[in-house]
């Protein structure tokens, strides 16, 4: 079993206000047509003198102001995604038509980017712990993944102590609601994708009467234990890497043309010869088991670019090198040359206290034993992961319970069949739930699927529902 670390208890979640004070925001220009501001929040509402910190936020002004509705405010998930960055970024991605008519508005949630960012190792230590055999097969791997998660929660302590207690999606939805009022909007109009449908959901759960329209895209279930959170996550991630293998089959992909024979049994045989004899990356840095497992991980989330890369890294390993790979890791990682941004972190840090997980290896080690069956390729790495939430310095605050909204408009859920990260299964599941939903099933491959250039069947449906309130009829296409 792992070695404790010593912990500090969160107070316990206290039900939320019924109105947010009105701040009152100065945006100032951040370049690319966009406006940055801070709101100042409690960093624990049942202890204001126990300080504050600022949130960054940024927007870009409704093309259309005459015809403007409103603030959209948008989070792209993680947690730990910076959703300013994704604005800044990605706010291209967004209907035209929806652009017309919102101001676009997004804000780091608390411990994530520029809002009190959490942080743990240096990015030297941050490469040596993602190289880790994340799947280890005897006792000396397993001793040092244990190793890893253990340094890597101390560092958190050690340089985010004052954080980490109060970075829970149910805090950060009261932050919502702050940045909702502070925008001047009665009513929140909101788009979340991924992680951002739990923030959507805790929204929902403390402030039903305050929304005017809600689009959750990859909906998390709300009911999720951590054994059924890193299940789902394994059948999703095989099932994606199935679905990308075949089509590689099917249309002679670069992958299919280097090697011979099933396709599935080369790469099995390709990840444990990685697993043996890590490749050269970027010449300081080799592509081990982890980077190849993080970087086929990374590509599993778009078909239409992510799909080629995973070939690409492949056919590029099949040759001895890691590059195409490591890139492909960093990317979902993070890493530039100047270090990780700390997706990872904050990932860690609000996952572990969002739901108890269990302070011993056996659980761990026999559900990994367990999707091993079902899920070979990334069950156990994924259900391995969870080892970082059984040293956590920090006590859960939150247990998995469903939400139903009373009160609240329509929402629109949004589930496609083969997202690798969050199952359709799960959208289901929160549809069920809420007592005025709508879900919209998009049949097909990748994470989330609302953006600009995606299926008429679901754009237009959701932008018609974000300019009116008025819900569509629930649709499968």
């Amino acid at each position: 079993t792992t070695a404790p670390v010593d912990r500090v208890t969160a107070p316990p979640a206290r039900p939320a206000t019924s109105t947010a004070p009105r701040q009152v925001l100065i945006w100032k220009g951040c370049g690319g047509g966009f406006q940055c501001s801070t709101l100042r929040v409690p960093l624990d509402d049942a202890a204001p003198a126990g300080g504050t910190i600022d949130l960054a936020l940024t927007r870009t002004l409704a093309t259309n102001p005459k015809a403007r509705i409103g603030s959209l405010l948008i989070n792209p998930g993680g947690p730990g995604a910076s959703a300013v960055s994704f604005l800044t970024d990605n706010a291209g991605q967004i209907p035209a038509v929806v652009r017309a008519r919102f101001d676009l508005v997004a804000f780091d949630p608390r411990g994530v980017g520029g809002s009190a960012p959490i942080r743990c190792e240096t990015t030297a230590e941050l490469d040596r712990y993602f190289h880790l055999d994340p799947a280890p097969n005897d006792a000396a791997g397993l001793a040092a993944l244990e190793a890893g998660n253990r340094a890597f929660a101390a560092g958190c302590r050690q340089r985010s102590g004052r954080v980490l207690p109060h970075v829970s999606t149910v805090e950060v939805a009261r932050d919502m609601d702050r940045v909702r009022a502070a925008v001047g909007d009665d009513k929140l109009t909101y788009l979340g994708y991924s992680y951002g449908t739990s923030l959507g959901a805790a929204y929902l759960a403390q402030f039903p009467t305050h929304v005017r329209a809600m689009v959750l895209d990859g909906a998390l279930d709300p009911t999720l234990t951590w054994d059924r959170l890193l299940e789902g996550q394994s059948k999703g991630f095989d099932v994606a890497l199935g679905a990308f293998l075949a089509e590689c089959q099917r249309t002679t992909c670069a992958f299919r043309q280097a090697v011979k024979g099933d396709l599935g049994a080369a790469y099995d045989a390709l990840q444990a010869k990685v697993t043996a004899t890590p490749l050269p990356g970027d010449g300081t840095r080799t592509v081990g088991v982890g980077e190849f497992s993080l970087g086929v991980g990374a590509g599993l989330y778009s078909r239409q670019f992510g799909w080629p890369a995973i070939s690409a890294g492949l056919v590029a390993a099949v040759r001895g090198q890691g590059a195409v790979l490591l890139s492909l890791s960093d990317s979902y990682l993070e890493r530039t040359a100047a270090g990780y941004a700390n997706l990872n972190e904050a990932n860690f840090a609000v996952n572990c206290i969002d739901r108890p997980w269990p302070r011993t290896d056996a659980p761990y080690l026999a559900l990994a034993k367990r999707v091993a069956r079902s899920s070979p390729r990334f069950g156990p790495s994924i259900v391995l992961s969870g080892l970082g939430c059984a040293v956590w310095p920090v006590d859960a605050v939150s247990r998995p319970h469903a939400v139903t909204g009373a009160g609240a408009p329509p929402v629109v859920v949004v589930g496609t069949t083969r997202d690798p990260a969050t199952p359709y299964i799960w959208a289901q599941g929160l549809a069920r739930q809420l007592t005025k939903a709508v879900l919209l099933t998009h049949i097909g491959d990748g994470h989330t699927a609302y953006r600009t250039g995606a299926t008429p069947c679901l754009t237009d449906k959701i932008d018609a529902y974000l300019l009116t309130g008025k819900a569509p009829v629930a649709a499968t296409c």
